[in-house]
């Protein structure tokens, strides 16, 4: 709440700035319009902008122009963002061939909008909570299901009593024995977890009970995770799995910080869908790549916020993957490469197949530094 009280006020600051240098702009607005030398280089100048350097003649002085500079310098936010998201949507094929053509001032840079969409995606999803996994049984199944594995673990631990009884002198039935007793152990203290969760059952490592977080961190504890490699590795990654929230966390450091792997992992499919026609360049595919990325990246954003407002977007956000991603990536590349139908369609299926193959490779690469980070 007072982050937006001071956004507002920031604002009407702002506002008022305007209005108050309004009247000293408008005084000296002969004088700076056209002061004859630029500014910067000090050029002769007779027109809105110098030949020389490209600075307007006219320099602004007021707060809100600073505001406007600012997103201008993030990402060229000006007219021209509104002219490149509705073709972004509707015709993207037609946006990727025009920049790669070279008609580039009326559009934003694939790459500035690609980083900015990240950068936003991202900042959503810190508050919609998307990126928080979560448990979708109902706790009442998830302690029927304790119970039962609890009365199964022990039945077969009195089996294996009886046996080792039987045979006081076999090894192998007494070690048995033992570890269906840990197991019986680790299903005692996970039915308790579950049955004491509420404000009055505190954990000491300060984890909710019945929490995925505290699941998570009670199956490191039990040993039932398991990990291989030499003990350095092993110790560091469950050093991680013992903290999920951390590791959560870490997770989405990393993915914000590379997603730019995504760029390169994906031109080299793409190129492979053209490897045989002449006149494609890897710009091009390049271009095509982060307009597709930055598509994709506006959808999952559009239904993460719908979701987390709606609890029943769930199916109309899983019809908008599974129809609007091949639809789009139909349009672009019939498009932007000028394919037929037959040509645009097939290259869609592959095109499909290779993304959910670099997405697999992008995925266990930010797992892996996440996990060893």
């Amino acid at each position: 709440m007072d982050s937006l009280e001071a956004a507002g006020g920031l604002i009407t600051g702002g506002l008022i700035a305007k209005l108050l240098s309004r009247r000293e702009n408008r005084r000296n607005e002969s004088a700076e319009d056209h002061p004859g030398v630029c500014s910067d280089c000090g050029a002769p100048v007779s027109g809105k902008y110098c030949p020389e350097c490209g600075q307007p003649t006219h320099v602004h002085h007021s707060l809100l122009h600073l505001g406007e500079e600012l997103l201008h310098g993030v990402m060229h936010f000006d007219a021209r963002i509104w002219r490149t998201l509705p073709l972004l949507a509707i015709n993207p094929g037609r946006l990727t061939r025009e920049w790669v053509q070279g008609k580039r001032t009326r559009y934003v840079s694939p790459l500035a909008i690609f980083l900015f969409t990240i950068f936003l995606m991202f900042f959503v999803f810190s508050f919609s909570g998307a990126l928080e996994p979560r448990i979708t049984t109902p706790l009442p199944e998830r302690i029927a299901g304790a119970r039962t594995n609890l009365a199964e673990a022990r039945a077969e631990l009195t089996e294996a009593e009886t046996a080792a009884a039987a045979a006081p002198g076999s090894e192998a039935l007494a070690l048995t024995a033992r570890a269906q007793r840990a197991q019986v152990g680790v299903h005692e203290r996970r039915l308790e977890a579950l049955t004491g969760t509420g404000p009055q059952a505190a954990r000491p490592d300060g984890l909710t009970p019945g929490s995925w977080q505290a699941e998570m961190a009670d199956a490191v504890q039990e040993d039932r995770v398991q990990v291989r490699g030499d003990s350095k590795w092993v110790e560091k990654v469950k050093h991680k799995l013992r903290n999920p929230d951390l590791l959560l966390y870490k997770l989405q450091q990393t993915t914000y910080k590379f997603s730019f792997l995504l760029i390169p992992l994906s031109i080299p499919f793409v190129a492979l869908l053209f490897l045989w026609r002449r006149g494609f360049t890897l710009y091009d595919h390049g271009v095509f790549v982060l307009y597709s990325l930055t598509a994709m990246s506006i959808l999952v954003m559009i239904t993460s916020v719908l979701g987390a407002i709606w609890s029943g977007f769930g199916v109309l956000g899983a019809l908008a993957f599974a129809f609007g991603v091949p639809a789009h990536m139909f349009a672009q590349l019939k498009g932007a490469y000028r394919l037929s139908w037959f040509s645009a369609a097939w290259r869609t299926v592959l095109l499909l197949l290779f993304c959910i193959f670099a997405l697999t490779l992008f995925l266990l690469a930010i797992i892996m530094l996440g996990l060893t980070g």
